[in-house]
């Protein structure tokens, strides 16, 4: 089957733009199967897309200096050639909004509205990880909230005011999340109005704010009254910035709103997290499958067609584990390697194939089998479900024993029977972010007393803090709790205490 090429010669314009995007669309929905959130394509400069690195790719952002400064090394990067910039930014809302640069070919233009606006759109509206812990028709309202509420915070309580608090919070994104989910559907959309409600209630009771807290019983005493007041404070909490938002004594209704649209955007990006494997692995898979689809039907130029391919071998390239390049496995590469590995089992799957994945192999339904994992699962599962022994074989990936203090190192999986199930489940593991982030909770604190905070941290593999950094953002923590911070690190298992840092002070009024 041959067609008219829907574009000749690199320059793009609308038109082109629209019958790629109609063209794309139909092998999308009707082969493929996908279904996405409504598309709005944005077409940006290079400047505007250093800007939107900059600040966290989302378009409305409330202003910081730490944005300011990423812009700032990322343009100086570019412009020296040292670093390119990527051919599109996609964000999760909905409509989803992906970003092309007008620097860009015509070809390359077709490889992103294939990769952007249905890969990645296609596995945020699906995958029940983002349906879990996103409000992708929310969130564009609630940074246009965020962003005004800063701006007003500044104009009233000043500059830097407003900056020790964003810094303090930015210090602690990755421990402001909810990692399990609540029983509420997020419902960004009426934040700013939850916000004036909030306001006006403690407006109301600011003047009798300790009053209400609940003192022991005075018959409790030791373990028991410890159990009460951590019951009633519902601790331990593992989201820092919440039980800060909530607790902490001295801050103002405006800093504890400040604090929550910090934790908001974080919780927002948890499943980014999570699936960046997958995710950019859908995304490339579905923009092969799609621009190869589209040249069987000689609607894309074989000079196009090799354009796209060049970007696309370069974005799924894994050098080798002893070549200079290496950084450790590329998720681009591994996720759409694992996800054309699964479409072949469900074609021509071999006998191993079949002992190994007897669900799905040959069931020739490689869209539906793929659709099913994209939406049930995240990298560190999807890696211990599908990871075949073929592709390990074929990826040459084996297991390590590696300690810094033995001159020798010990091979201890590679391809065999009990190998194979070795690489994956170590495999799987590296994507495990309760492993991957310090586990700290906050533990105890008496209000009615000393105030000061006490936090744990519970060491996985002897993986210890960095003292300098630890009491860096213990400070931060102090600043926003306005008492003294007390971290006890204890080797999880074993409940021995290992380091202390005693009493971390605040050094900053809020």
């Amino acid at each position: 089957m041959t067609g008219i090429p829907l574009f000749t010669g690199a320059d793009w314009d609308f038109d082109k733009v629209r019958r790629v995007y109609d063209a794309v669309e139909d092998i999308a929905v009707n082969e493929m199967g996908l279904t996405t959130y409504p598309n709005q394509i944005e077409v940006i400069t290079a400047e505007q897309m250093l800007d939107a690195y900059s600040s966290i790719g989302m378009p409305l952002m409330y202003k910081h200096w730490s944005f300011g400064k990423h812009f700032a090394q990322d343009e100086t990067l570019y412009r020296k050639g040292m670093r390119g910039l990527a051919y599109e930014i996609v964000i999760n809302s909905s409509p989803c909004i992906s970003y092309i640069m007008e620097e860009n070919s015509m070809a390359m233009q077709t490889l992103v509205i294939a990769h952007a606006a249905f890969g990645h759109n296609h596995f945020f509206k699906n995958n029940g990880l983002f349906r879990q812990w996103t409000d992708a028709r929310g969130i564009l309202d609630y940074m246009e909230f965020a962003k005004g509420y800063v701006g007003r915070c500044e104009e009233r309580y000043g500059h830097q005011a407003v900056e020790r608090v964003l810094d303090a919070a930015h210090a602690l994104m990755s421990h402001g999340v909810h990692k399990y989910p609540r029983k509420r559907t997020p419902d960004l959309a009426d934040e700013e109005r939850r916000a004036a409600e909030r306001l006006a209630y403690q407006e109301q009771m600011y003047n009798d704010l300790w009053r209400t807290v609940p003192k022991p019983a005075a018959t409790k005493r030791g373990s028991e009254e410890l159990a009460e007041r951590k019951r009633r404070l519902g601790l331990p909490e593992e989201n820092l910035l919440y039980f800060l938002e909530k607790m902490a004594p001295k801050l103002a209704p405006w800093q504890r709103e400040l604090i929550r649209i910090v934790r908001k955007i974080s919780q927002y990006f948890y499943p980014q997290k999570q699936t960046k494997m997958m995710n950019e692995g859908c995304a490339t898979f579905t923009h092969y499958t799609i621009v190869n689809r589209l040249h069987e039907m000689g609607l894309l130029t074989d000079g196009a067609m090799l354009e796209i391919l060049h970007s696309h071998t370069s974005v799924v390239f894994q050098p080798d584990f002893d070549d200079r390049r290496y950084s450790g496995l590329n998720p681009y590469a591994l996720g759409f390697n694992m996800m054309s590995d699964i479409r072949r089992i469900c074609e021509s799957p071999t006998d191993e194939d079949r002992a190994w994945f007897p669900d799905f192999a040959g069931n020739s339904d490689p869209y539906g089998t793929l659709r099913q994992a994209w939406e049930d699962y995240r990298d560190e599962s999807f890696v211990l479900q599908y990871l075949s022994p073929a592709l390990i074989r074929k990826m040459r990936l084996f297991k390590i024993h590696d300690v810094s203090d033995d001159p020798d190192m010990e091979v201890t999986a590679i391809h065999n029977e009990r190998g194979y199930r070795e690489v994956r489940k170590a495999l799987s593991r590296s994507y495990d972010i309760a492993r991957l982030e310090p586990d700290i909770q906050i533990v105890d604190v008496d209000l009615a007393g000393d105030r000061r905070l006490i936090v744990h941290h519970m060491v996985e593999s002897g993986m210890q803090l960095d003292e300098a950094e630890a009491i860096r953002v213990l400070r931060h923590i102090a600043n926003l709790w306005g008492y003294e911070v007390r971290l006890i690190e204890i080797e999880s298992g074993s409940e021995t205490v290992l380091k202390t840092y005693d009493d971390i002070a605040p050094t900053t009024v809020m």
